[in-house]
């Protein structure tokens, strides 16, 4: 599979700049370097990845990705990741970078009333940061399980659980290589939302057979 940025740079141009009131404005260096390798990331296999639009009023300069999580013709989940960076810092981020994440999974729908699914999916973002060693602030988010059963004419389709993470924190990044442990941890909570075994250190990945999503 081709990086994100290869395969949209004829659509967007490449990175790095941000249009501000019309002006285009040339990006840091840093978020530059962080942009390049978030787009040319070889994700696992199951992971359709690319690049997406980002949101322009929220910061000076951001960059999106959006990711399927597919094995066979079983679409297991999805997810998006947004990276925004202003130079003078924020506030409100107690910090200049800030990582946006939303992430969706189906469930088993008997899981949904488990009352610590919504924990266990929160855990898995704070313990994928960690594990990765990514340094950190002001990390908040939600975790929504639902569940629904179709009648009448779509009553085949049975009943439907799924389960989603939005969730933003605040990255500690002086250098670009520094950006790759968030990238993984992100990886990391997409991949375990969606039912994939963890991928050992130093072990190419193969396919997993589907084994009913999340495990509390």
């Amino acid at each position: 599979m081709l990086p994100a940025r290869q395969r949209h740079a004829r659509r967007t141009g490449g990175y790095p700049h941000s249009v501000d009131a019309g002006r285009e404005q040339v990006a840091p260096k840093l978020f530059a370097e962080v942009v390049r390798i978030m787009l040319a990331r070889t994700w696992r296999p199951e992971f359709s990845v690319d690049e997406i639009p980002a949101p322009q009023k929220i910061a000076p300069f951001a960059a999106a990705i959006s990711a399927d999580v597919v094995i066979g013709e079983d679409d297991l989940g999805s997810g998006r990741l947004v990276l925004l960076h202003d130079p003078a810092g924020s506030a409100s981020w107690d910090g200049d970078f800030r990582c946006v994440s939303f992430v969706r999974a189906d469930i088993d729908p008997e899981m949904v009333t488990d009352p610590l699914l919504t924990e266990v999916g929160w855990s898995w973002l704070i313990e994928a940061l960690d594990r990765e060693h990514a340094d950190y602030r002001a990390p908040s988010g939600t975790v929504t399980a639902v569940s629904s059963q179709s009648f009448g004419g779509i009553a085949d389709d049975g009943a439907r659980a799924e389960v989603e993470l939005r969730a933003s924190w605040t990255p500690i990044i002086q250098t670009p290589a520094e950006a790759e442990a968030h990238l993984e941890a992100w990886a990391q909570l997409l991949g375990l939302a969606a039912g994939l075994p963890p991928l050992p250190d130093g072990v190419v990945p193969i396919a997993p057979r589907r084994t009913g999503g999340w495990s509390v």
